[in-house]
């Protein structure tokens, strides 16, 4: 976008979730990098993701990961701590970017680097594909490992989202220390005597 800066893409997971962290990513991909499997990383199969973390890793000029876990959320709020993730993420980038391509329609200005927000940003600019790619496997890959300290969730398959198996199992288990306590983790149209 900004073609002689150099541009770094952000993006977050789980902002969503009932439980675990907001995860967020910047990248900095280099400047002519072309992969045709990039993509939002929501319009990819878990397969595609895997192969393509791998391969930001080992192409990308920087990049970095940055968790908030749900007791910050549960501090400062869901958008505060998507912000700060981004932050962390982006201050882990080494060079330094001067523009950052951001997915979605707001941010906080960090630092003196220039932003652009973009809507759907993921599908459209690489180097926020990317990030969407890292946050999305890495936070993935958290919540596959608290799975297996409380299995009865099945964060192995809903990454901590408010599904319906999810929601009866707050019910009928109560919370856990990974969950949003701030967010409305009870939906009051579910019957407790499933």
């Amino acid at each position: 976008m900004y073609r002689n800066l150099v541009e770094a893409g952000c993006d977050e997971a789980g902002r969503g979730c009932l439980a675990g962290p907001v995860t967020a990513a910047a990248v900095i991909l280099p400047r002519n990098y072309k992969n045709p499997v990039l993509n939002d990383s929501k319009k990819l199969t878990s397969k595609q993701r895997n192969y393509l973390k791998d391969e930001i890793i080992n192409s990308a000029l920087a990049w970095h990961v940055a968790f908030v876990d749900n007791r910050e959320i549960d501090s400062l709020n869901i958008l505060k701590a998507t912000f700060k993730a981004m932050h962390l993420a982006i201050g882990g980038l080494q060079p330094v970017p001067r523009h950052l391509l951001i997915d979605g329609n707001s941010f906080q200005p960090f630092g003196n680097i220039k932003h652009t927000t973009i809507v759907g940003g993921d599908s459209l600019f690489l180097p926020i594909a990317a990030a969407s790619v890292l946050a999305k496997t890495f936070r993935d890959e958290f919540m596959e490992k608290i799975h297996e300290e409380y299995p009865c969730y099945g964060w192995n398959t809903n990454k901590g989202y408010g599904t319906l198996f999810h929601r009866k199992a707050i019910l009928k288990h109560g919370t856990s220390p990974y969950h949003r306590k701030s967010f409305s983790l009870f939906n009051t149209q579910l019957s407790i005597g499933f």
